[in-house]
């Protein structure tokens, strides 16, 4: 999901005003956005960008689907064409964005007690931010891969006992090591629904974890961020 999209190339695009930023550490920030009549299913995103630019990138929706705005989550890159951009505005400014679209969403014909498998790494995890949010008695794992305990994003929202915040650069999360590693030793079996979202070499080795361990190719389903 990393490619920005020039905006001349986009389709029912509008101005959203900024109703607030929450900065989570020094490069990762979420803006909350007014949601006027846009309508979304959760897993699903959005391009935005700043105003009068050119560039915009798609972000997955971070909020709930019932929320009255619209949030994403956001990592500065360094000399990216738009999260540079998007971290120099302010509550009260404007972001262009485009309609909700995406087919990274829960199965509607799964059974309620289907149990979920959710692996994100970083900021991978918005999708899953807004799952949780939006389908209480969702029966999930959430496995989150970071370098550092503080980029665990908001992980109050989850329920302890389902989510594993893996760090591979300290030891202060509930594993020490790399999320695929976790996946190894911990497998789920071959009936869970598995969902990925991050970077793309994490995905590639989920999904060699995941064949290894006998799931199937219609248990996987992927969103790459980068």
């Amino acid at each position: 999901m990393e490619k920005e999209v020039p905006v001349a190339n986009k389709i029912k695009t509008d101005l959203h005003e900024i109703l607030d930023i929450r900065h989570l550490t020094d490069s990762t920030f979420i803006i909350q956005i007014e949601k006027k009549d846009m309508e979304f299913e959760a897993g699903q995103h959005v391009c935005v960008g700043p105003p009068n630019g050119i560039h915009t990138r798609e972000y997955s929706i971070y909020s709930a689907e019932n929320d009255d705005y619209i949030e994403i989550l956001v990592k500065e890159v360094e000399n990216g064409l738009v999260s540079p951009s998007l971290k120099k505005l302010q509550k009260g400014g404007f972001v262009i964005v485009e309609e909700p679209v995406g087919y990274f969403t829960i199965n509607k014909d799964l059974p309620e007690n289907q149990e979920y498998v959710f692996i994100a790494s970083g900021t991978g995890i918005s999708p899953f931010h807004s799952f949780v949010l939006s389908k209480p008695g969702l029966n999930y794992t959430l496995l989150h891969g970071v370098k550092y305990a503080e980029e665990a994003y908001e992980s109050e929202i989850y329920d302890a006992s389902r989510y594993v915040l893996c760090t591979s650069q300290e030891n202060k999360g509930d594993y020490n090591g790399r999320v695929t590693d976790y996946l190894k030793k911990n497998p789920f079996g071959k009936d869970v629904h598995y969902y990925l979202c991050g970077n793309c070499n994490m995905i590639h080795d989920v999904y060699d974890i995941l064949e290894e361990q006998g799931v199937g190719t219609d248990n996987i389903h992927a969103e790459v961020y980068f």
